[in-house]
C-alpha cells in the first residue's frame, strides 16, 4: 500500500519546515487536526527545546537562569518523547483499522515511524538555523562554505530519512513489518521513580 494515501511524508516535511519559519515570527500554533496535528504538536516541543538548549549554552546566563532553563529542557524533552509515542499510537490505530495482521515471526524495525518523524523535525530546525548563518555579516567565506556544506548534508539526510520512512510505512501497512509503540518510561521527571524526588517528598 502507498503510505501517502494515509500519511503523506512530503506534506509532513513541508509542514515542519513551514512551522519552524512561522514560529520564529509568531507564537507557536497548531492549525492541523488528526495525525498531522499530533505530528505538529510533537514538532512544537522540539522547537521549544531547541531554543532552551541555546539559552543553556549562553555564557551570559546566570546560575539561576541555567537552573530554570534546565527544568524547561527536562519538561520539553519529556513532552517531546510523550508525543513521539502518541504518533506511534495513532499509527497503531491506523494499522488496526486497516485490519493488518502480523504474526510474531514478522520482523520489526529498530526505530518506529514516530522516532523517524522526530528526527525529521530536528533536521528541519537544524536546516532553518543553518540558513540563518548565511545571513550573518560578521563571518568569512570559510564559515559560509562550511555552513553550505552542512546544509547539503542535512538535505541529503532529510531525503534519506524520508525514503526510509516511506518504505517502513509501506512495510507496516502491508503486513511485512510489525509495528509497536515503544514506551520511553523517562524516570527523571517521575516523582515515584527518581530517588532525588521521592526522597525529598518523604522528608
Amino acid at each position: 500500500m502507498d503510505p501517502s494515501e494515509t500519511l503523506n511524508i512530503d506534506a509532513i516535511i513541508e509542514m515542519q519546515d513551514q512551522c519552524v519559519a512561522r514560529w520564529h515570527e509568531q507564537p507557536v500554533d497548531n492549525p492541523y487536526d488528526g495525525i498531522q496535528g499530533t505530528i505538529c504538536k510533537q514538532h512544537s516541543f522540539n522547537y521549544l527545546l531547541w531554543h532552551e538548549e541555546d539559552i543553556a549554552r549562553s555564557k551570559d546566563a546566570s546560575d539561576t537562569e541555567i537552573a530554570q532553563v534546565k527544568r524547561s529542557i527536562d519538561r520539553y524533552n519529556q513532552q517531546r518523547n510523550d508525543w513521539i509515542e502518541k504518533i506511534d499510537d495513532e499509527i497503531s490505530q491506523i494499522v488496526q483499522q486497516m485490519g493488518v495482521r502480523c504474526p510474531d515471526s514478522i520482523p520489526m524495525n529498530t526505530e518506529t515511524p514516530g522516532s523517524v518523524i522526530d528526527r525529521l523535525s530536528i533536521l528541519s530546525l537544524r536546516i532553518y538555523h543553518l540558513y540563518e548563518q548565511l545571513d550573518r555579516d560578521d563571518v568569512d567565506a570559510v564559515h559560509i562554505d562550511s555552513v553550505k556544506h552542512k546544509i547539503a548534508v542535512c538535505r541529503l539526510q532529510q531525503d534519506d530519512l524520508k525514503k526510509s520512512l516511506v518504505q517502513l510505512l509501506i512495510d507496516i501497512f502491508s503486513g511485512q513489518k510489525r509495528h509497536r509503540s515503544y514506551r520511553q518510561f523517562k524516570m527523571y521527571n517521575d516523582p515515584t521513580l527518581n530517588p532525588y524526588l521521592y526522597n525529598a517528598m518523604g522528608n
